[in-house]
């Protein structure tokens, strides 16, 4: 039976259906569908813990971008014709944890927290864009451009984020937080 999708570039044949790479892609998908609806819980706690309104505003921002992510992986599952369903992606789970042990193990109000909370959110959003390079490159591969498409919309988001935070770091608070006195 064919599973009709012409959101996502044609009609997948049998073969691509249940391929071993379609149940890969899928898989990930589910994976980074995980690690997206758990960064919707983790970046307000950044944000609460950030010191400068710069950054604040940065992972705030973030935030809404991050929920529509949420939602545009459930359009793609949509047009694949799959349930979507999260399954726990540890990388991530591990990239939030350090993230929270960061925060720990900064003190309140310094620059050098924002500095430690800037490295975490870099460490997600490389992840992600290595995820979604994956994914992108597998939906062509598995003749569905419109899903590439998709998928193209959040990996410029994601590296958009990435260079924000790293102009933020680099313009200021790097530098002031290396002349926090210990």
């Amino acid at each position: 039976m064919e599973r009709k999708s012409s959101r996502a570039g044609g009609v997948l044949t049998d073969k691509q259906q249940e391929s071993l790479l379609m149940d890969f892609f899928v898989d990930e998908l589910k994976d980074i569908l995980w690690a997206e609806k758990h960064l919707v819980k983790a970046l307000p706690k950044m944000e609460d813990k950030a010191t400068t309104e710069e950054l604040k505003q940065a992972l705030g921002n973030h935030l809404a971008e991050t929920e529509g992510h949420v939602d545009r992986l459930e359009e793609v599952f949509d047009m694949i014709g799959v349930g979507a369903r999260a399954k726990k992606c540890e990388a991530m789970a591990g990239i939030i944890k350090e993230g929270e042990d960061v925060i720990a193990d900064t003190e309140t109000g310094t620059l050098t927290r924002d500095a430690g909370i800037i490295m975490a959110a870099q460490k997600a959003e490389h992840y992600e864009i290595a995820t979604y390079g994956g994914l992108i490159t597998l939906a062509k591969t598995l003749g569905m451009p419109d899903v590439a498409e998709v998928l193209g919309q959040t990996i410029q988001e994601e590296k958009a984020a990435d260079v924000l935070l790293s102009s933020i770091a680099e313009n200021h608070i790097n530098i002031s937080a290396s002349e926090e006195a210990s």
